[in-house]
């Protein structure tokens, strides 16, 4: 089973995404506008098919209700028997009500983990103050349940955030953990490709850590094979291709790439032994994508 462990989808007549409805408004990886549009799971089934996958996980993408988003996404999964899907669906973990919200999310039988950005870039993050989930006991208590529900985390971050997020999830061994987009290596000068590589040492050494070979395309827009090519070299000799899987982010990614153009790079870039694992297994097992 070949498995898009990284994607998403939204109808915007079924679920408000408000960045998604808000024009002329840059974002970290770039002008939104070309997606600002439904992407369904029609669309998405066939790009992927063509390139032999056959079963992804889709991730939660900025919903006002994140609930709504993740019941939305379930009803896709329940009418799409042929395609094996599960979803990463939202909550905040620091929330009084996120008892009750975890307990609806897991009812929901496509749902396998819960994602809370902790970091999208530091000039976004300034104004969202995400960061700070890092320093607040609730959000560590958050991941505990999460856990005890048995359900996965996807973390997202960028290297700045990996050194606190270390010392929290080292703090919950019980919890599988997924970094998505290879810790969203912003800076793509010589120092800052050594910078991210040291700090994401620090997360690979937590064996409840995986690694997501996805995004990259949100920090270069004109990328290369042989630009990304230290990206996932390093994350393939740190974690191993048994912690590590492939992610497409689309429709996102799609700003800087078609996907076959995105499939072919990371065909080329891991080597053959390793296709298995990181275009399949790794998320097969991760999420119980049977």
């Amino acid at each position: 089973m070949r498995i898009d462990a990284h994607h998403h989808l939204w109808d915007l007549a079924a679920v408000h995404y408000p960045w998604l409805e808000t024009r002329d408004q840059p974002r970290f990886f770039g002008d939104p506008k070309p997606i600002q549009r439904n992407y369904l799971v029609d669309e998405f089934r066939e790009t992927a098919a063509k390139r032999g996958f056959d079963a992804s996980v889709h991730i939660q993408v900025g919903a006002e209700d994140g609930l709504a988003e993740a019941r939305w996404v379930d009803s896709v999964a329940a009418a799409n028997p042929g395609w094996p899907a599960v979803q990463v669906a939202f909550a905040d973990l620091t929330d009084d009500a996120f008892d009750d919200r975890l307990a609806s999310l897991a009812e929901l039988p496509s749902v396998r983990g819960i994602r809370q950005i902790v970091g999208r870039a530091p000039a976004e993050d300034r104004l969202s103050g995400t960061g700070k989930l890092l320093d607040n006991p609730d959000f560590l208590a958050g991941l505990r349940k999460v856990a005890h529900a048995g359900l996965t985390f996807d973390l997202q971050l960028h290297p700045e955030l990996m050194d606190g997020s270390a010392h929290v999830y080292a703090r919950v061994p019980e919890l599988g953990v997924v970094l998505c987009h290879a810790g969203s290596p912003i800076d793509r000068t010589r120092e800052g490709r050594q910078y991210w590589a040291r700090e994401l040492r620090k997360l690979s050494e937590l064996p409840n850590m995986y690694c997501k070979l996805s995004g990259l395309g949100m920090f270069e827009h004109g990328w290369t094979p042989d630009s990304i090519r230290p990206f996932v070299e390093t994350c393939l000799e740190q974690f191993g291709p048994e912690r590590c899987m492939f992610g497409s982010n689309f429709p996102v990614d799609s700003l800087t790439s078609d996907y076959s153009t995105l499939v072919d790079a990371y065909s080329e870039l891991i080597p053959p032994q390793f296709h298995e694992p990181v275009f399949g297994g790794t998320a097969s097992e991760f999420y119980r994508i049977a």
